[in-house]
């Protein structure tokens, strides 16, 4: 009889492997769930961003790359020997014609890594977006429990010592009120600043 309860209290227990691994990666089927999400997720997006987007990721891509890097070597290394080797005909000998190259390529460059990172930081920007949702929601998730706990243990009578804590506790957040009192410090530290300087 003993051998018994404690074979159905050990199949009544868990166990840890079926728990943490959902298979042989070790990953669960939540957290893979999640990972296909956010890959069809950018899949979306790369897909309905404009041909110019995508010509400029493609050119920063590339100007980002080693092979940027030695086709330079090569072109800029011919275009000066080629201007310096006595004998033979010199198309650029004062290279201003190299130099005004240089100056229009770099400012396409330019321009093509700033719609990279204009695009990058409206990324970003969604994704600390999403981020503030998921706080703000698990906050509040946790205001509702600690209320129903804080309930059961009226109900049971059960004294912990924190219930001067709950009330306050039990608070949810308004985010437009702890923005306005970030911004009002931020402006109070910048004239402070101000101060300061002068």
């Amino acid at each position: 009889m003993l051998r018994q309860s404690c074979n159905e209290m050990e199949s009544a227990v868990p166990r840890t492997e079926n728990l943490n691994h959902g298979g042989s990666n070790g990953m669960n089927s939540s957290l893979k769930r999640n990972i296909e999400a956010l890959r069809q997720r950018r899949r979306q997006e790369m897909m309905s961003a404009g041909w110019e987007e995508k010509l400029a990721s493609a050119i920063t891509a590339f100007t980002g790359s080693m092979r940027f890097v030695y086709l330079h070597l090569l072109i800029y290394g011919l275009w000066i020997i080629f201007n310096l080797i006595p004998g033979v005909p010199h198309f650029d000998p004062t290279f201003v014609i190299l130099a005004m190259a240089a100056s229009v390529e770099a400012i396409f460059l330019s321009t093509f890594v700033l719609i990279s990172q204009n695009r990058a930081m409206a990324e970003t920007d969604k994704r600390d977006d999403l981020d503030l949702h998921i706080n703000l929601l698990a906050e509040h998730e946790l205001t509702k429990l600690i209320t129903m706990v804080a309930a059961i243990t009226d109900k049971l009578e059960v004294r912990t010592g924190a219930e001067k804590e709950i009330d306050e506790i039990a608070k949810d957040v308004a985010p437009e009120v702890v923005l306005t009192e970030i911004e009002q410090n931020n402006r109070e530290d910048r004239e402070r600043q101000v101060v300061i300087d002068r």
